[in-house]
């Protein structure tokens, strides 16, 4: 199983999508990842838009990653 560091990465909001989705560009990465808003970072209202840079945490298993806070 990989550790978290192995799991957290930077990339930049390319697409806002309906219900709290993102679609960001991992750097270094040719393909958009599909994201989420982390459970804090919705409970504290902040506002992600196309653009911004963020941190993620890939899931160990594929499928979409977590937006866990804005750089």
């Amino acid at each position: 199983m990989p550790t978290n560091k192995e799991l957290e990465r930077t990339g930049t909001v390319v697409e806002a999508l309906p219900n709290i989705m993102f679609r960001v560009q991992i750097d270094g990465e040719q393909e958009p990842i599909l994201t989420y808003l982390s459970g804090k970072m919705r409970l504290h209202r902040i506002r992600v838009l196309v653009g911004d840079r963020v941190s993620l945490e890939l899931e160990p298993y594929g499928g979409k990653a977590r937006i866990v806070k804005r750089l």
